[in-house]
């Protein structure tokens, strides 16, 4: 709907503009390197709390509980999502990006970078632990619980993975992933999902967080079970999306990618010009 007269621009109007400064500033190569920093820097805080709380725990003699370990993480990743939410989108999980590119909320050609950003903050993470602590407590690796098979912690980690992947796409085609209800939601559910689901599987949910212990321990005997089961849950999860809400929505797309660069032009009103292809 066009507006008349000099007024201030509609909700849609706006919403229109923004939408094309996003564009814009998502292709613009000189901001590539700091989406991946963030990515980097982001993955690299999270594999520090995820596997640091393991190795931790045993060299204190389990002064860091079960609970503390698992809460850890989601606390970590909702204070990501308000730091650098706006800056990357805030993935931090092979599986993430995988499910925002199967949901056409962001470009399979950026999906590399991405995912190697990733996979070099996690790695990092637990080089960083190894240099501090050694080997104490595997690295933090994350495994099938006493008596657990692997096909029964591939088939948990498939599970968590597919619901952590609607709480991620089911918030951003809402609120943005990198507003409250994001924040909260994902946090809260890594959270939940470890309280009750880290005995099993470790509640990993995330191939880089179990793939960078095992790189830096040379121990790949369960790695499978971490790359393949998130990986397969994200497909559920996207899946279950387009049952849910349909097609994906701008707001996604808004998440997925960040809202770095726009400026005051846009959110004043004024038309940027047309996004880049």
């Amino acid at each position: 709907m066009e507006s008349t007269g000099s007024g201030p621009p509609d909700a849609t109007q706006q919403q229109l503009m923004i939408e094309r400064q996003l564009a814009f500033d998502f292709y613009d190569p000189s901001l590539e390197w700091r989406r991946l920093f963030a990515e980097t820097w982001g993955t690299f805080l999270l594999v520090l709390v995820a596997a640091g709380g393991g190795v931790v725990a045993v060299m204190s003699g389990g002064r860091v509980t079960l609970g503390m370990m698992v809460v850890a993480p989601g606390m970590m990743v909702m204070a990501i999502i308000y730091f650098m939410g706006a800056v990357s989108g805030a993935h931090l999980n092979p599986a993430v990006t995988l499910a925002f590119a199967l949901r056409q909320d962001f470009p399979w050609k950026r999906v590399p970078g991405y995912m190697l950003a990733q996979v070099i903050g996690g790695i990092s993470a637990a080089v960083f632990l190894r240099a501090m602590f050694g080997t104490v407590g595997a690295l933090g690796a994350t495994l099938p619980g006493g008596g657990v098979t692997g096909g029964k912690a591939l088939a948990m980690e498939v599970v968590l993975t597919a619901g952590l992947v609607n709480i991620i796409l089911g918030t951003a085609s809402g609120a943005r992933n990198t507003g409250t209800n994001g924040a909260i939601a994902v946090g809260g559910y890594i959270a939940l999902a470890g309280l009750w689901a880290a005995p099993v599987s470790g509640a990993s949910m995330n191939p880089v967080r179990s793939l960078a212990p095992d790189v830096v321990r040379g121990n790949f005997h369960t790695t499978w079970i971490y790359l393949v089961g998130p990986l397969v849950g994200a497909l559920i999860g996207v899946a279950f999306e387009r049952i849910l809400k349909g097609k994906a929505s701008a707001a996604g797309k808004i998440a997925a990618r960040g809202t770095l660069g726009v400026d005051n032009p846009v959110r004043t009103g004024m038309d940027a010009g047309p996004p880049q292809k």
